[in-house]
Order: structure tokens, then sequence, then C-alpha cells
């Protein structure tokens, strides 16, 4: 039986593929996330069909960063296809300009904290002020919650933090880097398993590889739902 706290990430080529998982899994999975990797193989298209004609529920990624004005006339095109979550980077200009692009819609609107990929190492190559990763990641939650973010993504690590935040009430915790015990890490840097991320505060756990690459997709699913249950 399906459960919404497992949002399965579809990181496959394209659209025809993203399809081909969906139908593999079934009513095992109501919630599948797109990302900007399959936007230009037909993403948008899948998202509005697994919708529309599958009933599933969608949470289009597409980690939005530009300026206001950008950023809000975006969000107001996505907003008009009844999708459920959007990621923007959690930027206070960006999350309030897309909070107004989604104005009169259901459409969540995510901020991202730090990229799950990315450690200490990686800030300091990009320039991001000095600090543990942790402690940034929850001053970007409190930030981007201040300037009116429905939910923040984040790595299951820094979950509990951002979830004692008196800003976080009400508010959704999403977290990717979630891997089932045993699974590889792949590029993830920052992850824990998915009952670990639930009892830290987490609403969903976002999981790809692990399900889509497993010889019985719909079995693996099924397992993370089990220990999503149990957690």
């Amino acid at each position: 039986m399906a459960d919404d706290r497992l949002i399965v990430a579809m990181d496959v080529p394209n659209a025809l593929a993203g399809l081909k998982l969906a139908e593999d899994l079934g009513d095992a999975v109501s919630f599948y996330k797109i990302g900007l990797g399959m936007l230009t193989t037909g993403g948008l298209a899948l998202a509005n069909e697994l919708k529309a004609e599958h009933g599933k529920r969608i949470f289009l990624d597409m980690k939005l960063f530009d300026i206001g004005a950008t950023v809000e006339n975006a969000v107001r095109g996505l907003a008009q296809f009844d999708l459920d979550f959007l990621t923007v980077h959690g930027d206070p200009h960006v999350v309030r300009a897309a909070k107004e692009g989604a104005a009169g819609e259901d459409l969540k609107i995510l901020a991202v904290t730090i990229l799950t990929s990315l450690d200490r190492g990686d800030l300091d190559g990009a320039l991001i002020k000095d600090g543990d990763v942790a402690d940034l990641v929850v001053e970007r939650a409190g930030l981007a919650f201040d300037a009116g973010a429905d939910g923040i993504i984040a790595s299951p690590q820094e979950a509990a933090m951002i979830r004692a935040l008196p800003e976080a009430a009400g508010k959704l915790i999403v977290t990717p880097g979630v891997r089932p015990e045993g699974a590889a890490l792949g590029d993830q840097k920052r992850v824990t398993t998915p009952a670990a991320a639930m009892q830290a505060g987490a609403d969903h756990v976002v999981i790809g590889r692990p399900i889509w690459q497993a010889d019985s997709p719909r079995a693996a699913a099924n397992a993370v739902i089990k220990e999503l249950q149990n957690a």
C-alpha cells in the first residue's frame, strides 16, 4: 500500500523511462519527484500525465534561482499545472518571489538550503562563509521560513535541528540523501536511513537509485514503506 511519505526520484533518462518506472511501481508509490535532468526529455509532460491520468502527487525539483521577477513568472507558469511541490534556492528574495508566483494555488514552495552532495570543502571552493555545514543549513532554513517557504529541502542529518526551529511549526521538511540500509551512497555525502530521517522530523524522504536500479523496483519501494511504517 502506497505511503506518500516516500517520494521516488525519477532520475531516469527520459519521460518514457519514467512512465515505465511508474507502471512497474503501480499502486506501491503515490508520489514522484521529477527533476531538472528530465526537463528537456519530456519531464513536464510526464508530470502532467502522472498527475492528471494516474492520480499521483508530483514534486517538481527545479531548484529555481534568478532575479525575483523571473522566478515569480516561472513559478506562476508552473503553478497552472496543479502540481504539489516545487523547489527553489533558499535565498530569501527567491523564496518571496516564488510565493508571489504561486499565490492562489496549492503549490508548495520548498527551499533548498545546501545541496546534500556538498560538504565543507565544496563550500570553501564556492567561497561560502565559514562555519559548520549543519549550522549553515539551519541558518538558511530559518531565513527561508521567514521569507514564506512552505518547507525545506535538507539533509536528514539536519532535519532534527530544523524541526526544532520555532519558525518550522507547521512547515514541511523533505529529505533527499536517504539510503536504505546497505545501499550504495552514490554522489551523496550526508546520508541516513529512511527510518532515521522520519525520527529526526522529516515529513517526506526522497529515494531514487536504490529503488529504480533495483532488480524489483516495486519490492524495493515496499521495503522502504515498511521501514517508514515501523519507524
